[in-house]
């Protein structure tokens, strides 16, 4: 029977964050009642306020991230957009792009969309299908002579599987590739140091990890590396307004239109948060979530998870699988009778499900992919114990119905 649960878990973090800080929603209300203008279209104190506003989160950036200059942190409407500002601004007719089996249509789509219309050529290297991981060799073994470009993401949206992009990045240097680090599952939830990390793109969303608000996303760009990108719009910047095209220096010339700076102010404020908590203590939160996840659960008949089997090269995303449970069948029961707030699906990355084996239904008519349940900085350990036995629960009924299969728990086709 179904109950009215007052208590929400929410459990959907790798869709969007919930719930911010406090001072994210202050900084915005502040924003709105007190400041209201837009940078650089004015000489008047709000006006100012506002450029001042931006200034600060970018500074905040560069120092959670250790970029090498605060303007090459560019303010986009979220990742998807940053990672196209790369992918059709960098690629030219005739070039080569490598991209990983684990990624996100954010990434996906462009390329084929590129592919698709004989501009570019790009190879979708395998990740291996237990782990998630992709061999860092065979990304160097994909690179041809026409190679412009490898786009990785850096943590699965399906798995949690986290790749090992300071290899990556070591071997893409020394291969002369530039690489664009899509982060939109690590950024505020692992540390990321786009210069020892050797990352020349690094896209991520400021609603996410980060705790800011929707509708908004950053792209930071190595500095040299923005004379070879071409801009995808062009428009009004509020400066060198006597000409006719766009400005030439940083971050204007990546930048058209008026700011989202209500988003921006509550952005700082989540950068900040995790500035005052430090990023290791988030990691170290993030990591025991998932232990205790994986402790409780592991030997659970009929329950099955995908990805990494333990905290190591992973975030706190766990797709999970109960046998003879649609992906929607579970969620909704998950909700209804828990309280707890997941996401079934595909979670648009086909490709990622497919490496995994869970591309397809599990009944006639049926959804695809898994049930996932990713974590934040803001769930506890309580709420995980609360999840691992509801999860228990609706696996232990279901293993005891009448014709149910002999099975044991598997992590990505493995017996654990």
């Amino acid at each position: 029977m179904t109950r009215n649960f007052k208590r929400r878990i929410y459990c959907d973090n790798a869709a969007t964050s919930f719930p911010k800080p406090p001072q994210v929603l202050q900084a915005m209300v502040h924003y709105a009642q007190n400041i209201g203008a837009s940078a650089g279209r004015g000489a008047y104190a709000e006006a100012r306020q506002s450029a001042e506003v931006i200034r600060t989160c970018r500074q905040r950036l560069n120092k959670l991230f250790n970029g090498e200059n605060p303007d090459h942190f560019i303010f986009t409407l979220n990742c998807s957009d940053a990672l196209n500002m790369v992918i059709h601004g960098l690629l030219k007719p005739g070039d080569h792009a490598i991209c990983c089996a684990m990624d996100h249509n954010s990434i996906l789509r462009p390329l084929n969309e590129l592919t698709a219309r004989g501009i570019i050529s790009h190879t979708r290297v395998a990740a291996e299908a237990g782990t998630g991981l992709v061999d860092s060799a065979a990304i160097c073994a994909a690179v041809t002579p026409r190679t412009r470009l490898i786009a990785l993401g850096h943590g699965s949206n399906v798995t949690g599987t986290v790749q090992h992009i300071r290899e990556i990045g070591r071997l893409a240097r020394a291969a002369g590739v530039p690489l664009l680090v899509d982060a939109a599952q690590t950024a505020g939830h692992l540390p990321i140091d786009v210069q020892a990390d050797g990352i020349d793109f690094l896209a991520f969303p400021g609603h996410k990890g980060l705790l800011g608000p929707l509708g908004t996303g950053v792209l930071y760009i190595r500095p040299g590396l923005e004379k070879q990108l071409i801009t995808v719009r062009e428009g009004g910047t509020g400066s060198v307004s006597d000409r006719d095209t766009q400005p030439e220096f940083m971050p204007d010339r990546f930048e058209t239109g008026s700011h989202n700076a209500p988003g921006i102010a509550g952005l700082s404020e989540g950068v900040q948060w995790i500035l005052d908590q430090g990023i290791e203590a988030v990691a170290a939160h993030q990591r025991a979530l998932c232990e205790a996840f994986i402790a409780a659960v592991t030997a659970v008949r009929g329950l099955e998870y995908f990805g990494p089997q333990s905290s190591a090269d992973r975030v706190g995303v766990f797709s999970v699988r109960i046998t003879g449970m649609d992906p929607l069948e579970l969620a909704d029961e998950l909700e209804q009778d828990f309280g707890i707030l997941t996401r079934p699906g595909l979670h648009c990355a086909p490709a990622a499900h497919q490496t995994i084996g869970t591309d397809q239904s599990v009944s006639p008519g049926g959804m695809a992919g898994t049930t996932r349940l990713s974590f934040g900085a803001f769930n506890t350990l309580e709420q995980i114990q609360i999840v691992t036995a509801a999860l228990t629960t609706i696996a232990t009924r279901q293993a005891s119905q009448p014709n149910a299969p002999d099975c044991h728990p598997v992590l990505a086709g493995r017996v654990v």
